[in-house]
């Protein structure tokens, strides 16, 4: 029995030194191939809040190009990210999350954006925004805000990323608040309502989330639109727009106030010009952060 044990003992480890060393491996060729774990101090720079021995991401390579799901990982161990990737982009089903575990949005990732059925939610778990997008990404059919009660806030239809129809908004206690009625996008004040509550109700936003990045003032001498869109409806700080930096990328991409943004996408790069974050906005708090599209980071 003693020597059946032994040899139980020593086939695990044997088995396990065959498993640690089937990762992190090249060809012949010097290509990358199966799985790979990657830590912060392999990042280029290294991503803030890690230390050099944090796990960052892990996944499969085949021929030095991303395939099936990557994980991405926070700080503190727990999983960030689940991205799938075909032929080295990041093409199918997404999730993220927030840093305590709860799933913070999810649904269909390719050529850089959501496309389909998307869900987010808010930092309880509770359903905040359930959106449908178009295979060019913009939103398209029935989309819904929710409270964080699960109470609908807003629901109404878009075409082609514009609002349409009539959209109904309603109080944290159920109670109709608004009726808007938009054309291509544009809303018409006279065909419009705003109804008051017969509660007291205040609203607040939802708190911040732990080690928010520091929100960037849009500068109007740096940003623009595209040139196209510039001329036809030219940015002057307040509204619904994609701005890009003097270097022709992304800088934000949402609703703004006076130069802020105060619901959407904030994109910040290093120093080199490498998109290292996207930080998600809503009400002008952070909310946490959207996936990064593996070709936006060379």
């Amino acid at each position: 029995m003693k020597h059946l044990l032994l040899i139980v003992f020593v086939a695990f480890n044997v088995g396990y030194a065959q498993s640690s060393d089937t990762t992190n491996l090249t060809d012949a060729a010097g290509l990358k191939q199966g799985w790979w774990v990657i830590y912060a101090k392999d990042k280029k720079p290294m991503p803030a809040n890690y230390t050099a021995d944090n796990k960052y991401e892990e996944g499969k390579y085949k021929d030095s190009k991303k395939t099936g799901v990557w994980y991405t990982y926070f700080p503190n161990g727990k999983v960030k990210s689940e991205i799938t990737f075909t032929n080295g982009s990041a093409k199918g089903y997404a999730k993220v999350y927030y840093e305590d575990g709860k799933v913070q949005e999810e649904g269909n990732w390719e050529n850089g954006r959501w496309t389909g059925s998307y869900k987010m939610y808010h930092p309880n778990g509770k359903l905040f925004y359930e959106f449908n997008y178009n295979t060019s990404g913009k939103r398209e059919g029935t989309q819904t805000y929710y409270y964080d009660n699960g109470q609908v806030m807003m629901k109404g239809d878009m075409k082609n990323g514009k609002e349409s129809g009539t959209w109904k908004g309603y109080y944290e206690n159920g109670e109709p608040k608004d009726v808007k009625v938009f054309n291509d996008g544009v809303i018409d004040k006279t065909k419009s309502e705003t109804y008051a509550s017969k509660e007291n109700i205040v609203e607040t936003p939802d708190p911040p989330v732990k080690n928010a990045p520091k929100q960037q003032q849009i500068d109007p001498n740096t940003v623009k639109k595209n040139e196209a869109e510039q001329k036809k409806n030219p940015f002057m700080g307040d509204g619904c727009a994609k701005l890009y930096n003097m270097n022709k990328q992304i800088e934000a991409d949402g609703c703004f106030k006076k130069y802020k943004l105060i619901d959407g996408k904030d994109y910040i790069y290093s120093k080199d010009g490498i998109l290292i974050q996207i930080a998600v906005y809503k009400n002008g708090v952070y909310q946490g952060d959207a996936p990064i599209e593996e070709e936006g980071k060379k």
